[in-house]
């Protein structure tokens, strides 16, 4: 019996009824319901266009795809550039950097932040370095302050994977607009549900028009008449819609993901409210435990989820943590994907080094674990761990 679930859906009739809408339209291909969702997406997090896709790691592929078709733009990527990443994130973060042979150099975590080390990062930097792309990691934002100190006068700009961070701030700015492009998720366990689902932001307008063109085939069918893929669009409709200009995929989000983010995006404010009141109960119970460390918080979080580091002084391992949580009914999962470098198999095709020891991300690989956050109140279930775990 599950008395903590990682997760819980906040769906109401306002998107079962969103979802028949579309039933009833017959369209179920990205339309018009994709489009407002996308305006309204954009709007929200202060960004001058927002891109929909199929998922939070599509939108990290499109992302990095985008950065090898530029023109005009000052934000650019080829084969063989730096691109710097912390050593604990989804996978998804970095396939698509394989996939565009990209050298990625891997960076370890601050332990108590979880994030990125920026010390880490600022020794890290050469003048090979092209990118960074950050990652905030359970809802927390990096120091993004500190990090554009660190890249100043240099010729290397920031992304930012913010799929587990929507709805974070720093000095009143979101999380996922820091960097010349952003990326969200919307899977059912994260801070909105669209099914599947995700997006990209950037003010860049040239970037914007290639993840149009890329994320639908490579054809112009989808950008304005005057663009910075193809120029000038004919005025033939039959010639654009068939016409391809980039090498591009089918990360199309359905019209019923459009529909739902419409409904979810309007309840965000709340959920993320509610959120963060979860998590200075949780705060208030663990901020001096004993033997457990928690994340620390920069800027407002919009804790995805609760970690649970186990100090070098606790009384059982994290395996014997893990079997007291199942016992109790508390669901539970590594901190994302823990050291990537563990994954010695699928890095066989990678080019990548490692700068410098990553011993934070081996620490939490093998001690820490995180705990599920919620929508709605669940001040019983964190008491309840809390109860467990003193």
């Amino acid at each position: 019996m599950i008395n903590y679930s990682l997760a819980s859906s906040t769906w109401d009739e306002r998107e079962f009824g969103a979802i028949q809408s579309v039933i009833d339209s017959d369209m179920f291909t990205m339309g018009k319901h994709v489009a407002q969702y996308e305006q309204d997406f954009a709007k929200f997090f202060g960004s001058k266009y927002a891109l929909m896709v199929s998922s939070g790691s599509t939108a990290n592929l499109l992302m990095i795809a985008s950065l090898f078709f530029t023109k005009n733009s000052k934000f650019k990527l080829k084969r063989g550039d730096e691109i710097i990443v912390p050593v604990v994130s989804w996978s998804t973060t970095y396939f698509p950097l394989q996939q565009y042979g990209l050298k990625v150099k891997f960076v370890d975590i601050d332990r108590n932040t979880l994030n990125m080390d920026l010390d880490q990062l600022e020794a890290a930097i050469t003048d090979k370095t092209r990118a960074i792309l950050s990652v905030n990691l359970l809802g927390n934002p990096n120091d993004y302050n500190r990090m554009n100190e660190i890249i100043a006068g240099r010729d290397i700009f920031i992304l930012e994977d913010n799929c587990e961070s929507m709805g974070a701030t720093l000095d009143g700015k979101q999380a996922g607009t820091f960097g010349v492009m952003g990326t969200y998720s919307s899977f059912f366990s994260h801070h909105i549900a669209t099914m599947e689902g995700g997006c990209v932001v950037t003010d860049d307008e040239e970037l914007y028009h290639i993840l149009l063109c890329i994320r639908a085939h490579g054809w112009t069918r989808n950008l304005p008449k005057f663009n910075h893929v193809s120029g000038e669009k004919s005025d033939d409709p039959f010639e654009e819609s068939f016409k391809f200009m980039l090498p591009g995929y089918n990360a199309r989000p359905l019209e019923m993901s459009g529909a739902l983010g419409i409904e979810q995006l309007k309840k965000l404010p709340g959920f993320i409210a509610i959120r963060q009141r979860n998590a200075k109960l949780f705060q208030s119970l663990f901020a001096n435990h004993p033997y457990i460390d928690i994340q620390q918080e920069t800027g407002q979080s919009s804790w995805f989820g609760f970690s649970l580091v186990l100090k070098e002084n606790a009384p059982y391992t994290r395996a014997e943590l893990i079997k007291l949580l199942v016992k109790n009914g508390i669901e539970c999962r590594p901190i994302v994907t823990g050291n990537f470098l563990k994954n010695t198999q699928v890095l066989e095709y990678f080019d990548y080094e490692v700068a410098g020891s990553v011993a934070n991300a081996e620490y939490i690989d093998k001690h820490g674990l995180f705990v599920g956050n919620h929508q709605n109140d669940i001040d019983v279930e964190i008491k309840l761990l809390a109860k467990v775990l003193c």
